[in-house]
């Protein structure tokens, strides 16, 4: 049993660092939308942005309830990218060493 929740302690970090990788990328898209750079009326940008969106919208809907508006500064990305961090470097680690302990 403690082997298994082990393997899904390593699956939560693997998902949590696909999703800060999901979220750079989208942070980095939404500066070269905002810049001009490449626009959405082409539709693999358009597309890519939409799948982004809706993978990010969930995670960054609480966080903006908390945060207050700063105008075009959008820091939700910012402080999602934090909580991940602190996730996967401190807390993970901590459930998975409980676990490896209580198998002795």
């Amino acid at each position: 049993m403690i082997p298994f929740l082990l393997m899904i302690v390593d699956i939560l970090g693997f998902l949590l660092s696909a999703l800060s990788v999901v979220i750079v990328i989208q942070a980095i898209l939404s500066w070269l939308i905002a810049f001009n750079v490449i626009n959405l009326y082409n539709e693999f940008v358009r597309s890519v942005w939409q799948a982004l969106d809706v993978i990010t919208r969930p995670i960054y809907r609480p966080i903006r309830k908390i945060l207050p508006d700063f105008g075009a500064l959008d820091l939700s990305p910012l402080v999602a990218l934090l909580i991940i961090y602190v996730l996967n470097n401190f807390v993970l680690p901590t459930i998975a060493a409980q676990l490896a302990a209580s198998t002795y």
